[in-house]
């Protein structure tokens, strides 16, 4: 019995780490093309980890639309991305999204005028 246990909660914990090592290998690989210069390869392996919800691959994913970098320049898909990653409490996506709201990159800008003041009113855009 103790030793049936002792396998299971092993088996358990070798299952985890595996799944973690394969995500740190996934995510370097991309860190690592993107440092290179090979953008297709980090898109790749990091749009796999964004879409399964990692922030910091979610951020990476947004500054590659906002350059053009192995993907034609989107600001309304780097704010798709920023946004999550952001709601996740990714600091740099927060201050990035910020920035892209600012400029009206990515989102609807527009103006109206409110008890004399001027205002700008910034939607996402559809």
């Amino acid at each position: 019995m103790k030793r049936t246990l002792t396998a299971l909660v092993l088996g358990i914990s070798l299952l985890f780490a595996s799944g973690g090592v394969g995500y740190l290998q996934d995510y370097q690989k991309g860190a690592e093309a993107y440092k290179k210069g090979d953008y297709e390869t980090a898109l790749r392996e990091w749009s796999a980890l964004a879409e399964q919800g990692d922030a910091d691959a979610q951020n990476n994913l947004s500054a590659m639309y906002c350059k053009g970098q192995g993907v034609t320049q989107d600001f309304k898909e780097a704010v798709k991305w920023y946004r999550q990653s952001a709601e996740q409490g990714g600091a740099d996506a927060q201050y990035a999204l910020g920035g892209m709201y600012g400029n009206g990159q990515g989102v609807l800008k527009t103006s109206r005028n409110v008890s004399g003041a001027s205002i700008i009113d910034l939607q996402p855009t559809s």
